[in-house]
């Protein structure tokens, strides 16, 4: 193995993100602090895009073979890749396991964590249990937390492998509505950090040493509210709000440092060079068939699809222009010339931020030669107008336009949703502001784009996977596999690499401090 560095288990894995800035925390030689020994993840196209990204920690820090570049370059298949280089896709496949949490066989989970651990005793568990059931949005939609929901309790599986194997330091990352969730009137975090203080008061099978939980941003904790990470203080290019929780074996006696804040980073000083590309267009609305059924009236909503070219593309932008251009005058045409492509999986030329940008060396890697994972979405004739006009108002406001400014500007312009008046969601379309931190990347940019539309009238569109992987921070080497759905859902799902980095440079100094002090009290009993 060309890495021996401490063991890192990671649950909950999805595409990697922890795992990415864990592993990338390197010394002055360029070896690697961390190594992840076993990634456990559920979704089989996230566990390839994890087997994939452990193939590359098969090789030294920064000295990808250059069959990996002609695999993002679309020269050579993923299969080619692997067959050329055997033991390092070996040794990938054993790391990323597709399992799942709570219905794998717990001796099967066990098994595979002592083979990785090979009896260190300091290691470092990282992991996000499935958040969904607690989120604001989601608690909104089911009235309150649904004990009925597996996900509430899946923290627990988390909290066993703590009980069980005892790491030297866990990361637990979870959403924000976490602080806020309820069963009844117990507050549910109330419940986990108590759990993760004492993991054998739940698991008294596991005779465990108990934990001290830290906040990685306050050194003195007052409320709840200080294990909360905003990510954009700390140069991750997005306001994503994060509950992340330190937890430090109690025979280790040291206390933490915190994150150190860094300068805010613009959202469109890290997408704003990346090739300039049109959205496609798939249908169009030609009309509603509404019927009752069961005394409820059920609307129908008919479409025609359509063949997309750029000439039918560019007719409807000049024609929704035109729409729009007496109340919202802007001759953004002038400002350049409308993209024609749609981009691709593989987009040559130089798409690198700036050499001045504090990111430069964590995104870029001239290698690439181009640009992977661009590629625009199709969409639906009647939203390009609103892409199209929520563009033009927030360069001209410097904000996002709310449901009032939509049908200020026009009727057209507010959809057909029973919800689209009820206040809820009153940024159902969202531009992301250029010179701000994006908004919160989730999951459900896998959906639609209407809370992710590019701030350029000219591309009149949502962003892009690999858009969205740079405001996650993901490296622009890190190639997500599946469907652009799939990947969408991946990038949405992920703790900003940028930031799990940071983050391990906290941990790194715990365990330094650790065995330094071992290594004296060894010296002092001899």
């Amino acid at each position: 193995m060309l890495n021996k560095g401490i063991p890192i288990i990671d649950l909950f894995a999805g595409p990697g993100g922890l795992a990415e800035g864990f592993s990338s925390l390197v010394d002055d030689k360029n070896q690697r602090y961390y190594n992840v020994k076993l990634s456990i993840e559920k979704d089989r196209h996230a566990r390839e895009t994890l087997k994939l990204r452990s193939f590359v920690r098969q090789f030294p820090y920064k000295e990808l073979p250059e069959e990996y570049y002609q695999f993002l370059q679309r020269k050579i298949s993923i299969e080619n890749l692997y067959e050329l280089y055997p033991q390092e896709a070996l040794e990938a496949d054993l790391e990323a396991w597709e399992a799942t949490l709570g219905e794998t066989s717990e001796d099967e989970i066990d098994e595979r964590i002592k083979k990785g651990l090979e009896g260190r005793k300091d290691w470092v568990l990282i992991g996000g249990p499935p958040c969904q059931a607690y989120s604001l949005v989601g608690r909104s939609r089911v009235g309150g937390i649904n004990v009925e929901d597996h996900r509430v309790s899946l923290y627990k599986e988390y909290l066993r492998i703590i009980a069980a194997h005892q790491p030297s330091v866990f990361v637990m990352e979870n959403v924000k509505g976490l602080l806020s969730a309820k069963i009844g009137e117990q507050k549910i975090f109330d419940n986990i950090l108590s759990d993760l203080k004492e993991p054998s008061s739940i698991f008294p099978n596991y005779k465990s040493l108990n934990y001290k939980i830290y906040s990685l941003v306050k050194g003195e904790i007052k409320t709840d509210s200080d294990y909360l990470i905003k990510s954009e203080k700390y140069g991750v290019p997005q306001r994503r709000h994060r509950v992340i929780l330190l937890g430090i074996r109690e025979d280790i006696d040291i206390i933490p440092g915190t994150l150190m804040s860094k300068e805010s980073v613009n959202l469109n000083t890290i997408i704003g060079d990346l090739p300039k590309i049109r959205s496609g267009i798939y249908r169009e609305f030609i009309g509603m068939d509404e019927t009752y059924v069961k005394g409820k009236l059920k609307k129908k909503r008919n479409y025609r699809p359509l063949k997309d070219s750029y000439e039918a593309w560019e007719k409807l932008v000049d024609r929704y222009y035109n729409d729009l251009s007496l109340l919202l005058p802007d001759n953004f045409r002038s400002n350049g010339a409308l993209p024609t492509t749609i981009g691709s999986d593989y987009i040559t030329g130089d798409s690198s931020i700036i050499k001045e940008h504090p990111l430069y060396n964590w995104y870029n890697d001239e290698k690439i030669g181009g640009v992977i994972n661009h590629q625009s979405r199709g969409h639906l004739t009647l939203d390009l107008k609103r892409y199209l006009f929520s563009s033009l108002y927030t360069r001209k406001f410097n904000k996002f336009p709310r449901m009032a400014d939509y049908r200020e500007f026009g009727e057209d312009l507010v959809p057909d949703h029973d919800n689209a008046e009820s206040g809820k969601f009153n940024d159902r379309f969202r531009v992301q502001v250029p010179n701000e931190p994006a908004t919160t990347v989730t999951s459900h940019i896998s959906k639609d784009g209407h809370y992710f539309i590019h701030y350029d009238p000219l591309q009149c569109r949502s962003l892009t996977v690999r858009e969205a992987a740079r405001i996650q921070t993901f490296p622009d080497n890190y190639f997500f596999c599946g469907s652009r759905t799939q990947q969408f859902h991946q990038v949405g799902n992920a703790v900003p690499p940028y930031l799990a980095f940071q983050i391990a440079k906290v941990v790194h100094v715990i365990l330094d401090k650790h065995e330094l002090s071992v290594t004296e009290s060894k010296v002092l009993s001899n």
